[in-house]
């Protein structure tokens, strides 16, 4: 993979690229929270009065009382039992599979999971099944195959970033043993997903029993780090059986602090989700009013995938010469070829969205 050239944020929706002053589509800050007056004031306040770092395990010297408010504000944001921080989302699964670790006969593991939750897998201790993305008839048949007895657990993203769609987390259920778990990792469905933005838990209508959700704070919360949402005895089990856990520094006070007001802005201002609605439903639909082949997912991203090298180079440069960055992605192991995704935000205006469409739509004979 190349590294990419760097981009300077200016704006919530725009970035500085090479001199020039481009719309940004990219990026997960769905409410650019990560801007915001009051999440900013609240973290360079807190580094005033906390320092910027504990230097210190939690389980030392470095357990400091805004992790516990934290804690409580995710819980009873997210109706959870507990919540407990982890430095960054991507260590939130590993931190559950090592408290987990030989517990199940088997995983069975989305064929298009984070690659957190493929590496989370090898940690369980167990064989690992794929399953066909999304395909809950894999699922039913991975879980006959593996027979009577077995002890399963299901990997799976609540919200796939790739393209916007979610998992049928009901329909799981449904299939699986009773005595089984699923780890959702809902780093993209949180904030997003679900009447109050609980995330794919909510909007799948799937109660918490036999579910453990993981998010970072650094998609719809604009901040960073990660939190694992559970039940007050797995706590325990994580203090007692996560090496990751225990001997890691904790996320800095001040942005534990600015995640406490980012969930507060959330939870108090319903338009940033009604806004962020309003921009994906819109820019879709008059997509597949126009011809062009887009699925309807909730999710707020649009994936592009260009026909060859030709047309991807197209795009590239119509996205440019209008005013755009092209959000162009090949992670390795991904997609062959990459593909173009745009992250729609609460906070782009209409004249955002339809300089989009204008290029996605004259392109389109050559780019999908």
């Amino acid at each position: 993979m190349i590294e990419t050239e760097p981009l300077q944020h200016i704006a919530p929706t725009y970035v500085r690229f090479r001199g020039r002053k481009l719309t940004y589509f990219s990026g997960c800050d769905y409410f650019r929270l990560s801007s915001h007056p009051r999440v900013v004031a609240a973290l360079t306040t807190a580094a005033l009065d906390y320092g910027i770092n504990v230097a210190a395990s939690r389980l030392t010297t470095g357990n400091h009382p805004i992790y516990i408010e934290l804690e409580r504000t995710l819980a009873g944001y997210f109706g959870a039992d507990d919540a407990l921080l982890v430095p960054d989302g991507y260590l939130t699964n590993l931190v559950v599979a090592q408290a987990l670790s030989g517990n199940f006969s088997h995983s069975l593991l989305d064929e298009k999971a984070h690659p957190s939750l493929v590496d989370a897998a090898g940690l369980l201790g167990c064989p690992v099944v794929r399953f066909g993305h999304r395909q809950l008839e894999h699922v039913a048949n991975a879980v006959r195959r593996c027979g009577p007895g077995a002890r399963l657990i299901l990997l799976t993203d609540g919200l796939f970033s790739h393209d916007g769609n979610v998992a049928p987390l009901k329909d799981y259920a449904r299939v699986l043993p009773k005595d089984s778990l699923m780890l959702v990792d809902d780093a993209h469905g949180a904030g997003i997903l679900g009447r109050t933005g609980k995330g794919s838990l909510e909007y799948a209508g799937l109660a918490r029993t036999r579910v453990i959700q993981t998010i970072t704070l650094s998609k719809a919360f604009g901040v960073y780090g990660g939190a694992i949402l559970h039940s007050r005895a797995f706590r325990k089990t994580i203090l007692e059986r996560s090496r990751i856990f225990v001997g890691s520094t904790p996320m800095p006070p001040p942005l534990a602090k600015a995640a406490v007001e980012a969930v507060a802005l959330l939870s108090a201002d319903k338009g940033r989700r009604q806004r962020l609605e309003e921009n994906n439903k819109y820019l879709k639909e008059r997509l597949r009013g126009s011809g062009y082949p887009t699925a309807e997912t909730p999710g707020p991203v649009l994936a592009v995938r260009p026909k060859n090298a030709q047309a991807c180079h197209a795009l590239h440069k119509a996205l440019l010469r209008l005013g755009i960055y092209p959000p162009y992605l090949c992670y390795p192991g991904g997609e062959a070829g990459g593909y173009f995704r745009f992250a729609i935000s609460s906070e782009h205006s209409r004249r955002q969205l339809d300089q989009l469409l204008d290029v996605l739509t004259r392109l389109r004979p050559a780019s999908v």
